[in-house]
């Protein structure tokens, strides 16, 4: 491991709480395509698997960030935990509704229910944040181990879901998803000694974390960027199915998130000066114009080829957005932050999904990596747009006489 990620993992329980978060992240990769490859095998129904899947994704980022904000305020463990039990236990309703071939609108209740998964990349942004809240070399890197540890999640998480649920039982990937949260959420969550201490309330700034001016442009430009990584999933089953090879399209999209894996590597341990701002719309364009050579793709070599080159811009670019969140909302509402750009990410991910399917059946697989490129040229377009709001310093920012309350706070607990 390269010196500045053996430095920040000096700290005591780092190591710990971001292997639990490692556990506890699985899901977000694993649930949504094991609910549709069980689904599938069970019923046969496409359309259905895919409607409970938006359901997961829609529930997960309307939750996400009220149980984010109950964190800021309770505490992680007082949270998550009966929170995690709410889901588990949907998740659970839901598998055994499906294995019973119980009425459809019993599936999507529990789908529903199932969005109460907490936000676990967040979660342990958060303690990263409490440990290193002013030095931002240290900060920096370990933003950079959480986005290569989420491409990893992402890389293993779909392989591991759908060998499962097509190798053993149809409900086994789901259930291992449910089995990997409960241990990562209680893990975590067994680690007191670097939980975020919540503050007192009359700290707490009142209303959503939404109201900053700086996180609204993130979120919004968030969902265009989830729009492409939807809909590059979709169109990239498609392209390999009409070439003949569709279980490559695993592979395919494994190389797509390797690149962001390589690229959050190597640009945390860089020392970067400059605004993170700056880099942060860089990075929006990279995306967006990395999306052209994909409609000039004839073969899965060169697709694959083409896909992690555009993956390169991912982490650099998800590593600068958490900083500038920590920038742009109030320390009481650091986590709720975090969720919303994760929720705009899942509503994007619906949004570009549906375009594409559509797409793809009107034009076909090739014609459907139109859809990216739309969905890149609006991020840029937002993130040119807003890229004052994030430069402005913030009435309610997390550099204002709220944390100056805050840290006389800490100096008398101290």
């Amino acid at each position: 491991m390269p010196s500045p990620y053996r430095a920040v993992f000096t700290a005591p329980g780092t190591r710990s709480f971001s292997a639990a978060g490692f556990l506890g992240r699985m899901p977000l990769s694993m649930m949504g395509i094991g609910v549709v490859t069980m689904v599938s095998q069970l019923t046969g129904r496409y359309g259905l698997a895919g409607a409970l899947s938006a359901t997961l994704a829609m529930a997960a980022a309307v939750m996400g960030p009220q149980v984010s904000r109950m964190v800021d305020r309770y505490g992680q463990r007082r949270v998550l935990r009966p929170v995690t039990l709410v889901a588990v236990t949907a998740v659970a309703g839901l598998l055994v509704c499906a294995q019973r071939g119980l009425p459809e609108w019993t599936l999507f209740v529990f789908a529903a229910g199932a969005g109460c998964v907490p936000s676990m990349g967040s979660m342990v942004r958060a303690r990263w944040a409490e440990i290193y809240r002013g030095a931002g070399r240290q900060l920096h890197t370990a933003y950079a181990w959480e986005s290569v540890v989420d491409e990893v999640c992402f890389i293993i998480g779909p392989i591991v879901s759908i060998g499962l649920s097509t190798a053993w039982f149809p409900e086994a990937g789901p259930l291992l998803a449910a089995v990997f949260l409960v241990t990562g959420v209680f893990w975590l969550t067994s680690q007191r000694a670097t939980e975020p201490r919540p503050l007192p309330a009359e700290h707490h700034t009142a209303g959503s974390a939404l109201r900053s001016p700086g996180l609204q442009v993130l979120v919004v430009t968030f969902v265009a960027t989830g729009a492409i990584f939807g809909a590059v999933d979709v169109v990239t089953v498609a392209f390999a199915e009409e070439r003949g090879h569709k279980a490559a399209a695993s592979l395919v999209l494994a190389v797509y998130a390797l690149g962001s894996c390589l690229a959050g590597a190597v640009f945390g341990v860089l020392h970067l000066k400059g605004k993170p701002s700056t880099r942060w719309l860089l990075g929006v364009c990279a995306m967006a114009v990395s999306m052209i050579p994909l409609q000039l793709a004839g073969s899965l070599p060169f697709l694959a080829v083409a896909l992690f080159a555009a993956g390169l811009a991912i982490a650099p670019t998800m590593v600068t957005t958490m900083a500038l969140v920590e920038q742009h909302v109030p320390r009481t509402q650091l986590t709720e932050g975090m969720t919303w750009t994760s929720t705009g990410l899942a509503v994007g991910v619906a949004l570009g999904s549906s375009a594409a399917g559509w797409m793809v059946d009107a034009s076909g697989a090739r014609a459907g990596y139109l859809v990216p490129a739309v969905a890149g040229a609006l991020a840029a377009a937002v993130a040119f747009l807003g890229y004052r709001r994030l430069v402005e310093p913030e009435p309610m920012g997390g550099r204002g006489e709220d944390d100056r309350d805050l840290r006389n706070y800490d100096g008398h607990l101290a």
